[in-house]
């Protein structure tokens, strides 16, 4: 009886945990269809291109090394440097199933990979947007495979591999800092050495709007990204067989949810005050917003601090929009502040719920992650730059990376009409 019991329970959390990945690897998607929308028509089949090919790339690369890197099993507790393997091990046998037991595996380590892969391809996917209409294709690629294979798997061994910042007490639920703030810190690293858009900047130090090509299709991805989200959050519970795990995926999911809506209501409001109009590129980026802001600790908030903990993020990310374009840093779809900024918010919200955190944690686990991920990018990047530049020419830039990267357009007829 105990062992039908166990095995009945193997196959719900293992069915869960293959459907929670499944949400999120429709993320993708939703990634693709913003970015598709704020960026000019001219770039829009480079972006897509780049969408659907780094999520292949990054699971080929995780599948390769980098699962084996951020999960390097054996006598790696609390190490810096995590073991070096390759390829994916054997599935749990019936018998450790079975066996009952706090050592007994409680979901299929495939399913284990399958839902950390799609988490490897998320933090991917926040670079994309960031360098956008200005970078070469293949230059990404390039940064992907290193990104997917070796960034993102040690930083995440440190933390849910069991490494250093996990025995220091660094408190990250699903991936404020180790998906989010670290995709976002790949894309500053890239933008600072790739520069800004022709006409973004002018001499005159004037700022100016280069606007989306189609709001419709941001704000479809925007909808995909937010219920994608509930099997980020949710998935990372691990477990829903009994009543206690039940509950806690429950209250993940009012609170993902709550935190999005408030970062969508608060920077609609902080934009109608600054702006004077109701701002729809800001009221997606709050939802992001909400969303990274919640991803440390979904959990332990109740539903109104996960709504505060959201809105507080939706008022960051309208701010640090604003910001780093006065300083210059050409972010065209947000993805720096949604990610970054509000990733380091969502990182000390923990504090504010979680009994078991500490504030001199979580600053270290941000400081470290930001060092290893920062250095480690803008090293790739530079050679990347040196080997093969990273930037399309100025007449390229200006027909549109379509055509120069991709050799087609998204929209002919209104192009040729």
């Amino acid at each position: 009886m105990e062992a039908s019991i166990a095995q009945l329970s193997y196959a719900l959390d293992t069915f869960y945990f293959l459907v929670s990945g499944a949400l999120v690897m429709w993320m993708a998607a939703g990634f693709a269809m913003l970015e598709a929308g704020l960026v000019r028509s001219k770039s829009t089949v480079e972006i897509l291109t780049k969408n659907i090919t780094l999520y292949a790339v990054a699971c080929v690369m995780y599948m390769l090394v980098g699962y084996n890197i951020m999960y390097p099993g054996g006598d790696y507790a609390g190490a810096i440097i995590p073991g070096v393997s390759f390829l994916l091990g054997p599935d749990n046998a019936v018998e450790a199933v079975t066996a009952g037991g706090e050592d007994a595996p409680y979901y299929s380590t495939l399913s284990d990979f399958f839902f950390q892969v799609v988490f490897v391809a998320t933090a991917m996917s926040v670079v994309s947007g960031a360098v956008a209409e200005r970078m070469k294709l293949w230059a990404f690629l390039l940064f992907a495979v290193v990104m997917t294979a070796v960034i993102y798997p040690v930083e995440g061994f440190w933390k849910w591999g069991g490494g250093f910042l996990d025995a220091a007490g660094f408190l990250d639920f699903a991936g404020s800092g180790i998906v989010h703030m670290t995709g976002a810190t790949a894309a500053l690293a890239g933008v600072l050495l790739l520069g800004a858009r022709k006409g973004k900047y002018g001499k005159d130090g004037s700022i100016n709007a280069i606007p989306g090509a189609n709001l419709p299709l941001a704000t479809l991805g925007t909808f995909i990204l937010w219920l994608g989200w509930f099997g980020f959050n949710g998935g990372s519970e691990l477990k829903v067989s009994d009543v206690s795990e039940a509950n806690a995926v429950a209250m993940v999911f009012v609170n993902t949810n709550m935190a999005a809506a408030g970062g969508t209501i608060a920077a609609l409001i902080t934009a109608r005050i600054l702006f004077g109009k109701a701002d729809l590129t800001m009221a997606l980026n709050g939802a992001l917003a909400g969303l990274v802001a919640i991803t440390a600790e979904p959990l332990t908030p109740t539903p109104l601090l996960a709504t505060i903990v959201g809105a507080i993020g939706g008022i960051l990310v309208v701010f640090s929009i604003i910001t780093i374009d006065k300083i210059k840093v050409d972010d065209p779809v947000g993805a720096i502040s949604v990610h970054g900024v509000v990733g380091i918010w969502g990182l000390l919200a923990v504090t504010l719920s979680n009994p078991d955190s500490s504030l001199t944690a979580q600053l270290l686990g941000i400081g470290v992650i930001f060092a290893w991920v920062f250095v480690a990018s803008f090293v790739t990047w530079l050679i990347i730059k040196l080997v093969m530049g990273i930037r399309v020419s100025e007449e390229e830039e200006y027909e549109g990376v379509d055509i120069g990267e991709c050799g087609m357009e998204a929209y002919p007829e209104f192009v040729n009409k």
